[in-house]
């Protein structure tokens, strides 16, 4: 089910996105291997100019469905609200179709940055190279936010004024 709410397209796999998390409790209930968390959280940003909002979230489900194989609920957001378009999909830890736990580690991880870059590539989108742009912590992300930089410890104003 795709939905536009505001400056977010919705679509759900499995569940509907207005209970997903019961959805999502409910399924858990029946794991005997349960894991440790109710569910899992991805960003895929895209370039700014490059890429509709229908296109960023056809990208978008195409990466769910591949990376969780139909085996997990989830619910994909398109954010079209700021600088950049880019996508949260939320899936249930558990899977409905076997009740076992969705494992989150380095192999997952890189399983699923492959197939975002792959599904990019097929897109005509540029992708992001390794190591070429590191991203900031999320310290450096909440003191950007807040106007002060955090360095050696200590809280320095991020804007110096040059004293003359």
């Amino acid at each position: 089910m795709d939905i536009m709410v505001g400056s977010l397209l919705i679509s759900a796999y499995g569940c509907s996105a207005e209970t997903a998390d019961i959805e999502f409790a409910w399924t858990r209930r029946h794991a005997i291997d349960k894991g440790e968390n109710l569910g899992r959280h991805l960003i895929q940003a895209f370039a700014p100019g490059e890429v509709t909002p229908e296109e960023a979230h056809q990208i978008g489900l195409e990466l769910a469905k591949e990376i969780l194989g139909g085996k997990y609920e989830f619910v994909l957001t398109t954010h079209i609200d700021r600088g950049h378009i880019h996508n949260h999909v939320i899936w249930n830890a558990v899977s409905f179709a076997d009740h076992k736990h969705y494992h989150s580690n380095k192999r997952s991880y890189h399983f699923i940055r492959r197939t975002s870059d792959r599904l990019c590539k097929e897109h005509g989108l540029s992708i992001i190279v390794p190591g070429q742009d590191k991203g900031k912590s999320y310290i450096e992300h909440q003191a950007e936010r807040t106007g002060t930089k955090k360095m050696k410890g200590k809280m320095f104003k991020q804007n110096l004024q040059k004293v003359t």
